[in-house]
């Protein structure tokens, strides 16, 4: 990207030169000009944008629904999947342009805190969201302090340093009874087979969990109360776009910022994924039953 814009800067000076040496009679008429294709003329917007995002199946599908939106605008799109700390930072120093897929207040506290003043916030693009220890309703439990020897005194999580992750470790620290659990680190995939298997079997199982989520709408579950908040309360979805992006490509600035939708979309594309369709077709799927809502998000850009 830098090389291309050194490219362009040396296109320009050296026009800029050529049109000094044919100066002459007109040489202040074509100064007004120039001045006035500089102040005039919007410079032509960037096509090429990178939005990066957390292999979660609810970034996944947030993410593909947007990439696929702004490639019909015309942008070539690239969707980079990466850790959940190293997302925050790539969009922070600028390796990637923005991402939807930042949770807060608590899952995300950390990161926020981190890189919040190289970012910038356009606010939420989903209410609602939560996070917790989810069983399916089969178990006798309704509250974290109910728990005793469930599930072989194991929860099974996801990827370290997941926000609901170091909630959970905080959890295990402060519910006494949880003094001798163990949270079992794996993957947000490797956690909703476990779930799948356990439920299958009619066995107890203790994962963590979050919504949106497709799980909910495939199996009868229910979170555990948590007395001492250690979850916290509702969170919302946020947008969040590198330092000078809205400058470089304002089109893709609107459509980023207008970007809000509901639990029940989100769910949607999450089904047809979790179903086995590819993540690009799912998104094209719901984008194209979806026009009035994408029409939203485009309304302001030319």
């Amino acid at each position: 990207m830098n090389l291309k814009k050194l490219k362009m800067m040396g296109l320009v000076l050296g026009m800029g030169a050529i049109l000094a040496a044919c100066g002459g009679a007109n040489e202040g008429e074509n100064a007004s000009e120039s001045t006035g294709d500089s102040n005039g003329a919007a410079k032509e917007e960037s096509k090429e944008i990178n939005l990066a995002y957390v292999e979660w199946d609810t970034e996944v599908a947030s993410t593909h629904v947007v990439g696929k939106v702004l490639e019909d605008l015309g942008y070539d799109v690239t969707l980079t999947p990466l850790d959940n700390a190293i997302m925050w930072e790539a969009v922070a120093n600028g390796e990637a342009d923005a991402m939807v897929a930042g949770w807060l207040p608590n899952t995300h506290a950390a990161q926020y805190k981190q890189y919040k003043d190289s970012l910038v916030e356009l606010g939420e693009n989903l209410t609602g969201a939560k996070i917790g220890l989810v069983v399916p309703s089969y178990m006798d439990v309704d509250s974290i302090e109910d728990l005793t020897d469930e599930a072989n005194k194991a929860i099974t999580g996801i990827e370290p340093g997941a926000g609901v992750m170091a909630a959970t470790e905080q959890a295990l620290e402060e519910y006494e009874n949880l003094a001798d659990w163990e949270l079992l680190p794996s993957s947000s995939g490797a956690m909703t087979v476990a779930l799948g298997q356990a439920i299958e079997n009619e066995e107890e199982v203790i994962v963590t969990g979050w919504s949106p989520h497709w799980k909910f709408s495939s199996y009868d579950l229910k979170y555990l109360e948590d007395p001492k908040g250690v979850f916290g309360g509702e969170e919302t979805i946020n947008t969040f776009a590198r330092q000078g992006l809205e400058e470089e490509m304002p089109e893709a600035y609107k459509v980023l910022d207008a970007f809000h939708w509901t639990t029940e979309d989100i769910e949607a594309v999450m089904l047809e994924i979790n179903g086995g369709t590819d993540p690009e077709e799912a998104a094209a799927k719901w984008v194209q039953e979806n026009s009035d809502k994408v029409a939203e998000w485009t309304e302001s850009v030319e």
